[in-house]
């Protein structure tokens, strides 16, 4: 019996189940896509449609494919123009819906070797160096900031919104799911519960605390916007749209009204790209993951520690933050600045 909703053990032309156990499989399947982030579910699903097109256009078998068959259509996306990373991960979709429909994946049958052997020459001829977008630091961020003016809903909430993201170096689908009850206001600043993040896929939670601040201020800009918010929501007068609880960073309607739906991720990425290209960046450098790094480079650039950095990163391994910290050193006591 796989974990398939849609493939039930039959007994001649009837299900051999009681309605009872089909439900439950069928949360047995939810439970198992659950084992991936929504990110990269949407990103499996995606190349996994690319596939399926490339088999059907060429008469081929995608569920289930032969190892030659996904080494040939790797080997045509590497043609294409693909990166490296993105060919191995349509490599990864492919394997995981083979799972979920309870068949052998392509990395798991004979033959796989030689499909490995095509996927780790893609690797070699066109490298496997990530594209890093330009960091939101302190400079870059401060001048984002500049360039949202007026004091409207939606200025007061974007302007939270990107302090709040560099400044607890948040992905951008951690600070959109982020909750009202998530966020604590010592003296000392804010704390935030992070509930469950690219890193933390069990859900354990982490804290992530934020000082007060004298430039960016995230604090004063957060409590700007949670008072804006309740008292755009006490308007309303809609106990659907309450600012009690719920999202922290809400969708607004064209017409800048409150609503009691989260932002989405893609709003994020869109608001950084809108507002670098305001302040004279090239919008193409940046995305929503400028707000994180821009946190991380200019830590270690103040000479932050990476134990520190990773205090609000929350990192499993310190290989990334210590790039960060190398980049910030390329040109500190560098071994050639007496004699070159």
């Amino acid at each position: 019996m796989t974990i398939d909703g849609n493939n039930l053990p039959t007994v001649g032309a009837q299900p051999a189940l009681p309605e009872l156990l089909r439900s439950e499989i069928r949360r047995a399947a939810d439970y198992a896509r659950a084992s991936r982030s929504s990110a990269t579910q949407r990103a499996y699903g995606s190349d996994w449609k690319i596939f399926v097109a490339w088999c059907e256009a060429r008469g081929l078998e995608s569920l289930p494919a032969t190892p030659a068959v996904v080494a040939t259509f790797l080997a045509s996306e590497a043609d294409n123009g693909l990166k490296a990373n993105t060919v191995g991960r349509r490599l990864a979709a492919i394997g995981y819906h083979h799972r979920q429909a309870g068949m052998d994946p392509p990395q798991e049958q004979s033959g796989a070797g030689a499909m490995f052997e095509v996927l780790a020459g893609i690797r070699n001829t066109l490298g496997t160096r990530k594209d890093r977008k330009a960091p939101a630091d302190a400079g870059a961020l401060g001048a984002m900031l500049a360039t949202i003016t007026g004091d409207d809903l939606r200025a007061i909430r974007d302007r939270a919104l990107l302090a709040i993201g560099m400044a607890a170096a948040l992905r951008r689908s951690e600070l959109v799911a982020l909750w009202i009850d998530d966020v604590e206001l010592p003296t000392e600043g804010l704390r935030l519960l992070i509930g469950r993040s690219k890193t933390d896929q069990s859900g354990e939670g982490a804290v992530v605390a934020i000082p007060e601040g004298r430039r960016i201020r995230p604090k004063a800009l957060l409590i700007a916007w949670t008072e804006a918010a309740m008292d755009a929501a006490r308007q309303l007068n809609n106990p659907l749209i309450s600012f009690d609880g719920g999202p922290l960073f809400r969708r607004l309607t064209r017409g800048g009204e409150l609503t009691a739906d989260p932002m989405s991720d893609r709003a994020v990425a869109r608001l950084v790209q809108r507002c670098a290209a305001a302040a004279g960046f090239d919008p193409v450098e940046f995305a929503g993951h400028s707000l994180r790094s821009g946190f991380l480079t200019e830590a270690a650039r103040q000479g932050a520690s990476i134990f520190k950095m990773r205090d609000v990163s929350r990192h499993k391994s310190v290989q990334v933050l210590s790039d960060y910290v190398r980049d910030a050193e390329l040109f500190r006591d560098h071994a050639g600045s007496r004699f070159l």
